[in-house]
């Protein structure tokens, strides 16, 4: 597998450079120079998801890993179900929240953490990253625990749920956090500059697990051909897609599988008040506004690291743009979502609701639409019980952390402050 740098094009790397580097030159995205096509999709869909995912993986990487290795990969990372929950006649929710962090990172976290460890060998690495919600848990979990690896994940302080932070904040060990006084956005600006350092991209062998790394989304696009595939067996067809977007790593999954040959017809892509790329989509302007902070935090991000390659996926498909829509709803119609959803018998969280609203806005004649469950409900218990006026039991997971004490750094928006402190607690 190769990948070019979208910045600049003459840095090559293979699959095994783009996982260890994370990021190229001048915080260049790593991109396929080809996208492996499937020739028969329908028998591909006819096998059990881990079967399936192997394939669809090996596709990608067997040539430079070999397919053995691929298979453990899948083995060892993807153990936890993937079901496609029908809501209504148009509508099913594939729910992502089955592993062990309760949210959709644990696929693209696991998987990541099983390729760096087959592929360091013996070197000590630091995984970097930001989270506005759910990452930080799936990371924390997936490399809890390595020898070789030392993770420091960063978010923003009072901007995410107090269950999501428990989940990564409260491991300790090789586990290392830092609650930034600042948004979402200012914390993946300071994993940005901290590749652009010298002095602590290589003084302390700098990795990053957020979606930018291409091993996160390549894992991601398996379950898009499940849920495909589960939507078939119903008997549906013209399939719509529609993904709560924040980053944007799970749309370009979700692309990459179209690209590969999977009958989906369109995307939707659903975002709170943080509307950059629905702005964008409908006026061809791209500007940013200040981030806000809503009841769906994991999607508070005004300025989605991944959008350039969801652009360089439609310009080498030869893809217009249209085949993305931009839905941006506000607190109020996610309100209204979450409920809308509870009274039809289904619990969701206010992510999902967004995507699963988006959809009764934008399906037409015969299609039908996914909408993404993201995340357990329980991990947003607080605005769920108050949105519903219930009482959320906490799964098992939750309720093992819920009583723990939070073990973070608290730091500014400052990267020589930022600087200082990893190399205190990491070295």
């Amino acid at each position: 597998m190769e990948l070019y740098n979208l910045k600049h094009p003459s840095q090559v790397v293979n699959f095994s450079q783009a996982v260890q580097l994370g990021l190229g030159k001048d915080r260049g995205l790593f991109f396929p120079k080809s996208i492996p096509v499937i020739a028969d999709i329908d028998a591909l869909l006819a096998l059990p998801f881990a079967e399936r995912t192997k394939k669809v993986l090996g596709a990608w990487l067997a040539d430079e890993l070999g397919q053995e290795s691929v298979d453990k990969l899948v083995d060892k990372a993807f153990t936890f179900d993937v079901p496609l929950v029908k809501v209504d006649d148009k509508r099913a929710c594939l729910e992502l929240f089955h592993g062990p962090t309760l949210a959709f990172k644990d696929f693209g976290a696991r998987f990541m953490a099983q390729c760096v460890n087959l592929l360091a060998g013996d070197r000590q690495l630091t995984i970097l990253t930001a989270t506005s919600g759910d990452t930080g848990a799936a990371v924390a979990d997936a490399f809890y625990g390595l020898d070789n690896v030392n993770v420091m994940v960063l978010y923003p302080k009072g901007k995410i749920s107090e269950l999501q932070e428990k989940m990564f904040t409260t491991l300790g060990k090789n586990i290392h956090t830092v609650a930034v006084t600042s948004d979402f956005d200012a914390c993946q600006e300071l994993v940005k500059h901290a590749f652009d350092d010298s002095d602590v991209r290589d003084g302390l062998a700098l990795n990053s697990a957020n979606s930018i790394n291409i091993s996160r989304l390549l894992a991601q696009i398996c379950y898009y051909f499940e849920a495909v595939a589960q939507a078939k067996q119903a008997g549906q067809d013209e399939i719509v897609m529609s993904v709560p977007s924040g980053n944007f790593g799970n749309l370009t999954a979700g692309l990459f599988a179209k690209a590969m040959g999977l009958p989906i017809k369109r995307f939707i892509a659903a975002t709170n008040s943080n509307d950059t790329v629905p702005r964008y989509l409908m006026g061809g302007e791209w500007q940013p506004h200040k981030t806000v902070a809503t009841m769906s935090n994991a999607m508070d991000v005004s300025e989605p690291s991944n959008w350039p390659r969801v652009e360089a996926i439609c310009t080498q498909m030869g893809w217009p743009l249209s085949l993305v829509t931009g839905v941006a709803l506000s607190e109020e119609d996610t309100a209204r979502s979450l409920a809308s959803l509870y009274q039809q018998g289904y619990l969701s969280e206010p992510h999902a609701a967004i995507a699963a609203h988006a959809l009764t806005l934008g399906l037409v004649g015969n299609e039908t639409g996914v909408f993404l469950g993201t995340a357990h409900p329980a991990k947003f218990k607080d605005v769920v019980d108050r949105e519903l006026a219930i009482n959320l039991p906490l799964p098992p997971e939750l309720a093992a952390v819920e009583q723990k004490q939070i073990l973070s750094a608290q730091l500014p928006a400052d990267f020589e402050q930022l600087k200082a402190h990893m190399f205190a607690v990491l070295t």
